[in-house]
This record gives structure tokens, C-alpha cells and sequence, in this order.
């Protein structure tokens, strides 16, 4: 990564240009100048107490980034809705773990990721900002490199980074539109299942009904916080389950999974600092049991 320096940055510290300019943490500052990485200004090496100058050009190089022992590339098609060279928002099918597991060593997103970056020759691990169960469609959100992942991370925090989805719930709703306030913990008999529990994380689901069928409810959900399986634990902590989700009391009699895709993905450029918007399709197996 390379940078001019302006008439505004004259004399700042080279660890005061990267921190407050270009939004780099204290971490990976560490790890650039002890991991192998460099700091240059006009292609000589420099310390973070280096003085600028304006018109000076930085230069960040960083190490080598270690991928984890069930990582490895493969050759999966992606759907991608947008790319540059800090992000990549994948609409990423049903199905599709998002990260290898023991259990899921192949197919997964990542190892497709691994792939992609091969193919543009890029050192580089994967770094998922907002993950999607392995049966949940819909926009992901993928930094290409940690300062990229470093920064929308804490965009997040703040907010900043906005997700939509559309679901289709057993039955009907007494509110066409609310909040679901709910703590959710881990269930003490499972490793996977989450259960509404007082003891629990945080938990806030607003939700709108969109439409009705006889038997079902298509509704359009916007989260606040990003617990494990939120929206699927909160609408079955309702009495009305995501249809498909056998997991949290589902009918699995229309749809082999829970039918639920993020519809829309907005984020504040790490780089840019402008607004991304990215919207997707709802895939057709949800189509088939409601009427879009």
C-alpha cells in the first residue's frame, strides 16, 4: 500500500499518519515490523517515530499472512457482487459452509476464496466480516486483508456495517412490525444450538411482515446485534419457526433448509470512506413456497 503524504499530515509521526489517517491498529503496526513486514518512506526503510514531510510517499508492506491448517484452495464458482481490491461481497448459495471445519473440510467459501486470490496471484487468508450459516443465501461481506478486516471490524461495532434479510416463518405474527428483545446463550446440552435465555448475549431482531400466505409469513428482518443463530432462535422463541429449520422446530416438508437470505448488505468503505450498497435476488427454493 502506498500513499503521498499531504500538506495537512507535514510533521506528523509515521505511527500517527498510519493510526489516525489510514485507521491502522496498534496490532498491526506489531506485527508488520515483527512479522517480516516493512515500513518505507521514499523506498527506504523507516521506525514509526520517522517525522514526515510533505510529499513524502509511504509504503506498508505487510508479512505473509498464515492460513489455518484445513485451509487450502479449491476451484468453486463464486458469485461475486462486488470487488475491489480492500473487499469482496460474495452472494454465497445455501448449503455452503462458510469456513472448513472437521466436519466440513471442503466446499466451503473460504477455500473457494483461497482459490480466487491464487488466481490473482494474493498472498492472502481469509478474513470474513459477516459469516452466514452454512444453509442461510445471501451477501457476505470478505476483507481481503487485515487492515481492511481490522477496520471494518470496528465499523461494525459502531454500526456501520448493515444487513437485511428476508425469512419465511411457520404461521402468522400477532404485530405486523416489532423488536425482538431476547438474550441468547449456548444450550448446555449442545455445542451447536442456541436457546433465549436471561443469562445470555444481547440479542435485538427488528422484523416487518411483507406478506401472508395460509400457512406461512414472509417477513424482512433487520438485525442489531449478530448473535449465532439470532434470527432462527428468536422467531422459534416466538412459536414461529423459519420454515425449513429442523433445528429449531421447522416443517422440512417445502424447503430442505431454513428459508432465509440477506437480501442487502451496506458498509462504510475502509479505504474510500463511501457508502457500498449491494442487494441480491431471493433464490428460487424460497420463491417456490411463497410469492415474492
Amino acid at each position: 500500500m502506498k500513499w503521498q503524504v499531504s500538506k495537512t499530515e507535514d510533521g506528523l509521526l509515521l505511527k500517527e499518519y498510519l493510526t489516525k489517517v489510514h485507521g491502522f491498529s496498534r496490532r498491526i503496526i506489531r506485527s508488520i515490523t515483527s512479522e517480516q513486514g516493512c515500513l518505507l518512506i521514499n523506498e527506504m526503510f523507516a521506525t514509526v517515530r520517522r517525522k514526515l514531510v510533505e510529499g513524502d510517499m509511504v509504503e506498508v508492506i505487510f508479512p505473509s499472512e498464515k492460513r489455518g491448517p484445513l485451509m487450502h484452495a479449491e476451484p468453486i464458482p463464486l458469485v461475486i457482487i462486488y470487488e475491489d481490491e480492500d473487499v469482496i461481497v460474495i452472494d454465497k448459495q445455501a448449503g455452503m459452509p462458510s469456513i472448513p471445519s472437521h466436519l466440513h473440510k471442503q466446499g466451503t467459501l473460504a477455500n473457494a476464496l483461497l482459490h480466487h486470490y491464487e488466481q490473482q496471484q494474493l498472498d492472502y487468508t481469509v478474513h470474513i466480516v459477516t459469516r452466514l450459516d452454512r444453509d442461510t443465501s445471501g451477501l457476505m461481506l470478505v476483507a481481503k486483508h487485515r487492515l481492511s478486516h481490522s477496520i471494518l471490524s470496528l465499523s461494525q461495532q459502531r454500526g456501520e456495517v448493515n444487513r437485511r434479510y428476508q425469512a419465511i416463518i411457520s404461521g402468522h405474527l400477532k404485530l405486523k412490525e416489532g423488536t425482538i428483545d431476547a438474550p441468547i446463550a449456548r444450550k448446555s446440552t449442545s455445542i451447536i444450538e442456541r436457546i433465549v435465555d436471561p443469562t445470555g448475549k444481547k440479542a435485538i431482531t427488528h422484523f416487518r411482515v411483507v406478506e401472508e400466505t395460509n400457512d406461512n409469513t414472509v417477513i424482512q428482518i433487520q438485525l442489531e446485534t449478530g448473535r449465532t443463530h439470532q434470527i432462527r432462535v428468536h422467531f422459534s422463541y416466538l412459536g414461529n419457526p423459519l420454515v425449513g429449520d429442523d433445528l429449531y422446530g421447522g416443517a422440512t416438508d417445502k424447503i430442505s433448509r431454513q428459508a432465509l437470505h440477506c437480501t442487502d448488505l451496506s458498509f462504510i468503505h475502509p479505504r474510500t470512506k463511501k457508502k457500498i450498497e449491494c442487494t441480491s435476488d431471493i433464490p428460487n427454493d424460497m420463491k417456490k413456497i411463497s410469492q415474492f
